[in-house]
C-alpha cells in the first residue's frame, strides 16, 4: 500500500510539473536575478550553517540554498497573506507571521527577498527577523527603495506600471526607514546596492530597463539589496 501511494504521488507531481511547463507564457523579466545573486554572494562570503528564508511563497529559493550545505528553514504567512491555500512543492514552508514569530531562533543568516514591502508593519517584521538571528548574525533584505522618499503603496500611485489589482501594498522604503530599523535593533549596515530597473522615479514607473543598472546612491534607482549585521 505504501509503495502504491508513493507511486501515485510521484505520478501526480509529474503531471503538475508537465502542466506548469505547458502553460508557460512570457510576462516580463523580473528582479529575481539581481536579488538571488546578492543572496548567494552573501552565502559565499558568510558560509552560514543555519539559514532562514522569510516569505518563501512557492519559490525554490530555500531548496537552492540547501544545496550549498546550510541547514535551511522557510516560513510564510500562509493563512493570512495568500488568497488561496499556498503549497510549495520545492521545500517545506512553515506557517509563521514574522511580525510575531514563534519559531525557535539561532540562525546565522536570515534572508527576506521581495517580501518586506508587502508587510504593513515593517518595523515589527524587521524586529522579528533580528530576534531570530544569533548575535553577530546577518540579515539580507531586498525591496523597492528610494533614498529620500517613502511611499506607503506604490501600486496605487498615479503612474504605477502594474500592481493596481494586487490585494497587498507595495511599500517603497527610504533611508529613514533603514536608519530606524538599524537603531531599533542595534544593527549595522554592512553593504547596500542600488539598482535602476525603470526609467521613472519609483518602482514600476516608466519603462523597464533591461538589463537593469547597478548605480550609486545619488543616482536614479528603484531597488535595493542590503546586508545588515546584528550586534554581538
Amino acid at each position: 500500500m505504501k509503495k502504491l501511494i508513493h507511486r501515485f504521488g510521484r505520478w501526480y507531481i509529474r503531471r503538475l510539473n508537465l502542466a506548469e511547463f505547458e502553460i508557460q507564457q512570457f510576462r516580463r523579466i523580473n528582479e529575481r536575478p539581481i536579488e538571488y545573486r546578492f543572496v548567494f554572494e552573501q552565502l559565499t562570503q558568510l558560509a552560514p550553517r543555519k539559514v532562514l528564508d522569510v516569505g518563501t511563497g512557492v519559490s525554490a529559493l530555500p531548496s537552492l540554498i540547501r544545496t550549498t550545505g546550510s541547514v535551511v528553514h522557510a516560513i510564510d504567512n500562509v493563512t493570512d497573506y495568500w488568497r488561496e491555500e499556498m503549497v510549495n512543492r520545492h521545500f517545506h514552508v512553515q506557517n509563521q507571521d514574522i511580525t510575531r514569530p514563534t519559531l525557535e531562533g539561532g540562525f546565522d543568516l536570515v534572508c527576506c527577498v521581495s517580501t518586506l514591502e508587502h508587510i504593513t508593519n515593517h518595523q515589527a517584521a524587521v524586529r522579528g527577523m533580528f530576534s531570530l538571528l544569533e548575535p553577530g548574525g546577518h540579515l539580507v533584505l531586498t525591496h523597492p527603495y528610494s533614498e529620500k522618499r517613502y511611499v506607503a503603496d506604490v501600486y496605487r500611485e498615479p503612474g504605477a506600471g502594474y500592481g493596481k489589482d494586487l490585494p497587498y501594498p507595495g511599500q517603497v522604503y527610504s533611508r529613514a526607514e533603514v536608519d530606524g530599523w538599524l537603531e531599533a535593533n542595534g544593527a549595522t549596515l554592512v553593504t547596500q546596492e542600488f539598482w535602476q530597473c525603470f526609467t521613472g522615479e519609483l518602482w514600476t514607473f516608466g519603462e523597464q530597463i533591461l538589463p537593469p543598472r547597478k548605480v550609486g546612491r545619488d543616482d536614479l534607482h528603484q531597488l535595493t539589496c542590503m546586508l545588515l549585521r546584528k550586534g554581538s
